[in-house]
C-alpha cells in the first residue's frame, strides 16, 4: 500500500441517475418491489428534484436473491452517511436482514433499498402494505410505485426535516390529483 492507504477513497463525481436502467435491471431479474419516496413522488408529479431512487423489496429468501443479483449486475456499493468513501459489500439474500436501509451507488445512479419505510402508528410499511395501494406506471416496463397517500403518511411519519419541507407540495399535488379525477 502506498502513502494513500490512510485517506479515504474520495467519492466519485455523482453518477447520472438512468432510472429507466436501474428499474429495468430489477424487473428483469424478476425483483418485485415498490418504488417509494421522492422519486415515487416524482413519478405521481410532484416537481421537487431528486437524486436517488427508494424501493422497498418484497422480503422472501427467493426476491432477496433476485434483488441482490440485480444489484450486483449494477455495479452497486454502499455508501456510508459521513464519508465520501465507497464499500464493496457481500450482496445476497442475507445481507438484507442486517439493514433496514442500504444506501447504494450503481454504475447508473444511486437507489436506496428500504426495507421497513416509516409508517403512521406503527414502525414501518411492509412490502405488501405498500403493493396493495401500489400504482403501475409504464417507464417503459410497468413498474410499481407507492401511493401518493402512503409517501405523505411514510414522510409524514419519519419526521425528519427534508421530509417535513416536501410535505406542502405533495399535499398540492394529492388535492390537484384529486380535483381533477372529479
Amino acid at each position: 500500500m502506498g502513502a494513500y492507504a490512510d485517506s479515504p477513497m474520495p467519492d466519485p463525481e455523482p453518477v447520472e441517475l438512468e432510472d429507466e436502467k436501474i428499474l429495468g435491471t430489477l424487473n428483469r431479474h424478476g425483483a418485485r418491489y415498490v418504488v417509494i419516496g421522492g422519486y415515487a413522488a416524482v413519478l405521481h408529479g410532484s416537481i421537487l428534484p431528486t437524486s436517488d431512487i427508494d424501493v422497498t423489496p418484497e422480503t422472501s429468501v427467493e426476491n432477496l436473491r433476485r434483488l441482490a443479483a440485480a444489484l450486483r449486475s449494477l455495479g452497486a456499493r454502499l455508501r456510508v452517511p459521513g464519508t465520501t468513501e465507497l464499500f464493496d459489500v457481500i450482496l445476497d439474500e442475507r445481507t438484507f436482514r442486517s439493514f433496514t436501509t442500504m444506501t447504494l451507488r450503481t454504475d447508473v445512479g444511486d437507489l436506496d433499498v428500504v426495507l421497513r419505510p416509516d409508517a403512521p402508528g406503527r414502525t414501518h410499511f411492509s412490502y405488501d402494505d405498500l403493493a396493495r395501494n401500489a400504482v403501475v406506471v409504464e417507464m417503459p416496463e410497468p413498474t410499481p410505485i407507492a401511493s401518493l397517500d402512503d409517501i405523505i403518511a411514510s414522510k409524514e411519519a419519519a419526521g425528519r426535516e427534508k421530509d417535513l419541507l416536501r410535505l406542502p407540495d405533495l399535499y398540492r399535488l394529492r388535492e390537484a390529483l384529486r380535483g381533477s379525477a372529479e
